[in-house]
């Protein structure tokens, strides 16, 4: 479906994801590309081109350290806000259907403008993001798989054994609808549909393609898609005529259909001969003996799964259980598990030697993040001597707060920490809450407000108590600031709060800023210190290097061996005053990372446009550099007394 029309070498390797096409002149296209040869820029890591929201002018945004920014052509910064963590990626795209357009960054979460209007949780690093047209965009993740969103839905997704080094929407069939191109780290180029990940084209260079863009770039009127591999290899493939994709489509129908049938023939094969080798074994054996060789079980057997909070022993740490076990005396032979962000590979299978079969299994589980995961399972079984079984196919979600063990109150233990706020719901929804978000107890009986609920943390040890009063206050005591984060994000999308200002105190973390915030003062100075020496030494080897070429002609020789030794010794300062400003510089980055952190942490704490006020006005404090003054915007929400 891609003509190839072009093939460029160049003599220089290519850096990967770092492709552009431009007209820098107005007129003529031109392929910019990145060589190996060094940094340009430090901080920036990603750049989209584009209109935001209700901002009038075009922006130039980048994203870098802990932080989005957006800039006009004049430079004027008109758009700032913070992440959760370095933005690796972004794009442009009308995920509401509004018109208007927003920007992703690392782990997904969208934009519109300053707010935050959507988040997908995903597995890796997002190392790429592409528009495809309306609310769908193509991602790729730094562990090999790449896929398709439309909104917060996921279309479909692959995963490879290589790494996705670039992808790109782009209509190779000409019928109006772009497909995912994805250049490879082994140098396979792979176009998929848009709608199920199916392959319909592929290409390979004999090395990792750094990226894949477009451009008329022959200015003949045609698009073309442009490759580019990290040997300098260049390929332009033009887009199958209109003629070519109708036979194209009438093949493709036709491969379809014979796939489909093949597919279904396999399995009516496979079907029969079980059924061959089962009348076989039941002629040959007695009747019982046969129906367990044959996986036959009771109809009335069913699987039955419970998840629990096992607080460990000497020999295993604490972690969430689910216990698989079936109705009768049948046993459970393996359990194979799917889900994504648990497990290494995102499965896991248990398959228990013929010594210690059963009729139930408990499979240990430790959650990295507080997030909800879908366990999908598949169970085999059967009796001790079947050489085939019966597959159970369940699917059991893992509560969001798993890895979190109900305890006695302890006053003693209370952490000093707490977000306070206030909801209009009655004391029964929060026990729905609970009961949906957290691993509890089946004898567990929690009465009307007001009460009080603690847990004990599976990972460290930290303490989470949840007060709620009659009047529908709610009071979370926790030493984790980012816990309370996302106490505070379920119970919003729980009950559907778009807006929720709160009170929030936490001591420790924030002396812990304070700390941080006098640092970057430090290191700002420090940065500034060194740049004025190295100006007064960059005069000073002008001087020198005056001095010395004025003796040599004048033949003073030992005057101009002076002078450059005097020049060697000024040059060995300034490398180890280079080296100064790079570790200073990597210090002072570290920490404006951290102060980026903490807003966006301060942020999570409150919902809707409450949350977007905190951002901007914490903003606004360390610009006029009232550190007071930002403190009071994370515990209460405002500026204002």
């Amino acid at each position: 479906m891609l003509l190839p029309v072009f093939t460029l070498k160049l003599r220089h390797k290519i850096s990967p994801r770092m492709v552009a096409v431009g007209r820098y002149d107005g007129t003529h296209p031109c392929l910019a590309a990145a060589t190996q040869a060094g940094k340009v820029a430090d901080g920036a890591s990603a750049m989209v081109l584009g209109t935001l929201g209700d901002i009038p002018s075009p922006l130039a945004i980048i994203g870098g350290n802990c932080a989005l920014q957006g800039f006009d052509h004049a430079g004027n910064d008109l758009f700032w806000t913070v992440t959760g963590d370095n933005v690796h990626s972004l794009a442009l795209c009308d995920f509401d259907g509004d018109g208007k357009k927003e920007s992703e960054d690392f782990d997904i979460r969208v934009f519109k403008e300053d707010e935050i209007v959507a988040e997908m949780t995903e597995t890796e690093i997002i190392t790429s993001l592409c528009p495809m047209y309306g609310s769908r965009f193509g991602y790729a993740l730094s562990n090999g798989t790449v896929g398709v969103y439309d909104k917060t839905a996921r279309y479909w997704r692959i995963k490879s054994k290589n790494h996705a080094m670039s992808i790109h929407a782009f209509d190779l069939n000409s019928d109006g609808v772009c497909e995912l191109i994805t250049g490879w780290s082994n140098g396979k180029v792979d176009a998929r549909s848009d709608r199920t990940g199916e392959v319909i084209f592929k290409d390979n260079f004999s090395s990792a393609v750094a990226g894949v863009v477009e451009g008329d770039y022959r200015m003949d009127g045609h698009v073309q898609l442009i490759c580019c591999s990290v040997d300098g290899e260049i390929r332009g493939y033009l887009p199958g005529t209109a003629e070519m994709r109708g036979n194209l489509l009438d093949t493709s129908i036709e491969q379809d259909l014979i796939r489909e049938l093949s597919q279904k023939k396999q399995n009516l094969l496979l079907e029969l001969r079980n059924y061959e080798e089962n009348a076989k074994a039941e002629s040959s054996s007695p009747l019982n003996e046969a129906d367990g060789h044959r996986g036959i079980i009771p109809a009335n057997t069913k699987l039955h799964t419970a998840l629990s909070v096992n607080l460990g022993n000497e020999t295993q740490a604490a972690h969430a259980e689910l216990c698989i076990s079936t109705s009768n005396d049948t046993i459970i032979r393996a359990v194979l598990i799917f889900a994504e962000g648990i497990f290494l590979g995102e499965s896991h299978v248990v398959h228990p030697s013929i010594h210690n079969l059963s009729s139930s299994i408990r499979v240990p589980i430790t959650p990295p993040k507080d997030v909800p995961v879908d366990l999908h399972l598949k169970t085999f079984v059967g009796y001790r001597c079947s050489t085939q079984f019966h597959v159970f196919e369940l699917t059991r979600q893992l509560p969001r707060f798993s890895m979190y063990a109900l305890t006695s109150p302890d006053s003693a233990s209370k952490p000093l920490s707490y977000v306070n706020f206030t909801i209009a719901e009655r004391a029964q929804r929060v026990v729905m809450w609970l009961n949906q978000n957290f691993l509890l107890p089946e004898d567990t009986n929690i009465q009307n407000a007001p009460f009080q609920v603690c847990f004990t943390s599976l990972r460290n040890g930290g303490q989470l108590y949840i007060k709620i009063k009659l009047s529908g206050e709610i009071t979370v005591n926790t030493d984790d600031i980012d816990l309370a984060g996302d106490v505070i994000q379920s119970m919003a999308s729980f009950f559907a709060i778009e807006d929720l200002q709160v009170e929030a105190e936490f001591p420790v973390y924030f002396e812990e800023l304070r700390k941080v915030l006098v640092k970057v003062d430090e290191y700002h100075s420090v940065h500034q210190k060194l740049s004025a020496d190295m100006a007064d030494n960059s005069n000073l080897i002008r001087s020198l290097l005056v001095r010395a070429e004025d003796a040599r002609l004048m033949r003073d020789m030992k005057t101009m061996k002076s002078r450059y030794m005097e020049l060697y010794d000024l040059n060995k300062d300034l490398l180890n005053g280079y080296k100064i400003r790079c570790n200073n510089h990597t210090e002072l980055l570290g920490n404006l990372k951290a102060v980026n952190q903490a807003i966006q942490r301060a942020g999570r704490l409150r919902v809707g446009k409450p949350k977007n006020q905190v951002i901007t006005a914490c903003r606004d404090a360390i610009r006029s550099n009232n550190i007071n003054m930002l403190f009071r915007i994370m515990r209460v929400g405002t500026a204002s007394s």
